[in-house]
């Protein structure tokens, strides 16, 4: 079965690759997308091996996933998804923490919408200045300052209150997205530090590790409370950005509410719209 899926993902990606996207010439054509013989000069393989590979008749090596790959010049979420049905890790096994084009239009159309952009490792690597002016998030110099997962169970925010069935809908969200990450990018080194030290650190990280709960839901209400002592309660609601494995979190209040005015006087007061780099040396 995992065969047949790998050889129907080649054949719908070759089908959907534009000869001038890899470098060819169009040309006249019966049919958009390349040809086998095309993928195969591209890839370094024969024709008659590129339809074994779509028809499901042969295996293909971690070698040839990664030259089907450079030759369709394929974005990371197609080429984690060859490498999964080929039974195969991404071969760099890095977390990507570029924000690409997708997060950028969202940070930017979004501005007064409280909004961060995160890795697959719930990294933050960029944050726009309505997330900011909710004043909750305090840096206290560890290296997982930025990370989500690690001040929810390690290093919780004085700011920052749920109730209990928020937290766990919250909770699970972290466990089974750092469990994802964890297989999609098992070579990477910062990611596996980091789910070690907080199942050493925290008892009840290390116990949904172990028997993690079901995701229910993708979003959670939270209390923010500034330091002017006074809270806005907004819903978080998580949003994949699956081309760069990337996820953005929107914070809104319910229309017309108390809540929405609290917001809309936070953001006024941050003045002007703007992106910011975090989660690294030299943020901006």
């Amino acid at each position: 079965m995992e065969r047949q899926e790998f050889g129907a993902a080649v054949r719908q990606l070759r089908e959907s690759t534009t000869p001038a996207a890899v470098g060819l010439s169009v040309g006249r054509r019966r049919v958009p997308g390349l040809r086998r013989e095309e993928l195969g000069d591209l890839a370094g393989m024969s024709a008659d091996y590129v339809r074994r590979l779509e028809q499901g008749r042969s295996h293909p090596s971690a070698g040839v996933v990664n030259a089907i790959a450079r030759a369709l010049r394929i974005g990371r979420a197609d080429y984690e998804r060859l490498c999964a049905l080929a039974g195969y890790a991404a071969a760099d096994g890095q977390v990507p923490d570029d924000v690409g084009p997708g997060a950028m239009r969202l940070l930017e159309r979004f501005t007064d919408t409280p909004m961060f952009v995160s890795d697959a490792a719930m990294n933050l690597i960029a944050v726009n200045s309505a997330f900011l002016a909710l004043g909750h998030w305090k840096l206290t110099g560890d290296p997982w300052d930025w990370n989500v997962a690690w001040r929810t169970f390690c290093d919780p925010f004085d700011g920052f209150k749920q109730s209990v069935a928020d937290a766990t809908d919250h909770e699970s969200i972290l466990v089974a997205r750092l469990r994802g990450a964890l297989l999609r990018y098992p070579a990477d080194t910062s990611l596996a530090a980091l789910v070690d030290e907080l199942r050493s650190r925290s008892r009840m990280f290390d116990t949904l590790w172990r028997t993690p709960r079901p995701v229910t839901a993708y979003e959670s209400s939270a209390a923010f409370v500034h330091p002017d002592g006074e809270s806005v309660t907004l819903v978080g609601s998580l949003l994949a950005i699956p081309g760069d494995d990337l996820a953005a979190l929107m914070l809104t209040a319910a229309p017309g509410s108390h809540d929405a005015a609290r917001l809309a006087e936070l953001v006024e007061g941050a003045g002007e719209p703007a992106i910011i780099r975090v989660g690294r040396p030299g943020p901006g």
